[in-house]
């Protein structure tokens, strides 16, 4: 939603300005005029400015460097994300970054290997994407026959059984569900032998400085650094942490609130 950003963004320097050039030029500039001790009447414009600047003011602060709502478009992170998942990502986690820009002015943190992160892919720059860190700058990968080596060290597996989709999810039904640790982490992943893209999302990869290996929890049906390469971490934007909404169709009311391991 880079388009809601960018009018954010222009919309509150607007009404900022605005309000600013009234308080300090055009109201004294009335009030002479008009011969009246007070400021008179305001234009429309700046009556608008000054009452929806502070309301805008603080919704992009809120949104820029504390936490920003984002919606699960697809199926690749599930189990652990559903399509109409309504999520909320922690945006100082990782240092603070302008808006639009991205930029980060002020170094907080470093990403954790299995933390669940939104960035914007180097190949779809307007997009907000969402997935899982496997690998941390140095990191050597290796992904064969649906199991996941780190530095030479197998991923932790413990079979769950046969997942039953739901919604959106039922094209999922009968794939294999089984946890995973990865760092820290312990969520669910899927497996699905029968998936056209198995044999594609197999080989070995040395993550450069700088950036980031990621990979969907729907193991077989996500487009991820498997297909496209390496995360830059300029291109971050935040962890993902809380479900606060679930809606396809209908309000899934068990969803609401869970974290995201």
């Amino acid at each position: 939603m880079r388009w809601f950003e960018i009018a954010l963004v222009s919309l509150t320097i607007f009404t900022g300005v605005v309000w600013l050039l009234d308080k300090l030029v055009l109201a004294k500039r009335r009030a002479a005029r008009e011969g009246l001790l007070d400021d008179g009447k305001e234009p429309i414009v700046v009556d608008y400015s000054k009452a929806f600047f502070p309301v805008l003011f603080v919704v992009l602060i809120l949104r820029s460097f504390i936490a920003e709502p984002f919606r699960i478009p697809s199926n690749s992170m599930m189990p652990t994300l559903l399509t109409g998942d309504f999520i909320l990502v922690n945006k100082f986690t990782y240092g603070l970054r302008l808006p639009i820009t991205n930029r980060k002015i002020l170094a907080m943190g470093e990403p954790a290997r299995g933390d669940v992160v939104v960035f914007r892919p180097p190949h779809h720059p307007e997009q907000d994407w969402i997935k899982r860190i496997i690998g941390l700058p140095g990191d050597k990968i290796s992904y064969r026959d649906g199991r996941l080596t780190v530095n030479g060290e197998p991923i932790l597996y413990a079979p769950i059984g046969t997942y039953q989709g739901r919604g959106n999810g039922t094209e999922m039904t009968g794939a294999q569900e089984l946890r995973e640790q990865v760092g820290n982490h312990v969520h669910r992943i899927l497996l699905r032998a029968e998936s056209p893209l198995l044999d594609q999302g197999e080989g070995e990869w040395v993550v450069p400085q700088g950036e980031y290996f990621v990979m969907g929890d729907n193991r077989d049906n996500s487009e991820d650094s498997r297909y496209w390469g390496f995360l830059p971490e300029q291109n971050l934007r935040g962890k993902a942490f809380l479900i606060w909404m679930n809606f396809d169709g209908g309000v899934d009311f068990s969803r609401i609130g869970s974290s995201i391991p």
